[in-house]
């Protein structure tokens, strides 16, 4: 178990290295990555972005501030399981797990101001923020059913 919990801590610090690597480019760098994942996109999904009358640079936005969101969804659900397989449950691990990634998307929201072209944005914390929360809505809605399924199995198994 002892490896699992430095492989749970692990993932968590990769994930926020990939963020910060994302986050460290350039403005110019950072605007032609999403422009391209945007064109793929828009090649997939062109008969619904233009049933929407949806402009490109609204569908832009639209991706980007998604990634945002995705990517701390993703860092809460690591961060949630980290403190869990350090034996930290209930409201403590939920809290920590928030409070964590919520920070870090506030100092990644700073470290965008040191890089050119880039912006730091309240509106953005709270875009990760939602993302993180979701993730605490997901570890209370499944632990709540996994509990459900064991206490299911064990009276199966009384009878």
């Amino acid at each position: 178990m002892k490896v699992y919990k430095h492989i749970s801590w692990i993932a968590v610090f990769c994930w926020m290295a990939i963020i910060f690597y994302l986050s460290h480019q350039p403005g110019s760098v950072s605007s032609q990555l999403s422009s391209g994942i945007v064109a793929a996109l828009l090649s997939v999904f062109e008969g619904v972005v233009s049933q929407l009358d949806m402009n490109i640079e609204s569908f832009h936005t639209f991706v980007r501030k998604n990634a945002h969101f995705f990517a701390y969804f993703i860092l809460g659900l690591l961060s949630l399981n980290a403190w869990k397989s350090s034996g930290v449950r209930g409201v403590k691990q939920l809290m920590l797990g928030f409070g964590i990634s919520v920070l870090y998307a506030i100092t990644d929201e700073v470290h965008q101001l040191f890089i050119k072209g880039r912006s730091g944005e309240i509106r953005d914390v709270l875009i990760d923020s939602g993302g993180v929360g979701l993730s605490v809505i997901f570890q209370v809605i499944f632990g709540k059913l996994w509990i459900l399924q064991k206490e299911k199995t064990i009276k199966r198994n009384l009878k």
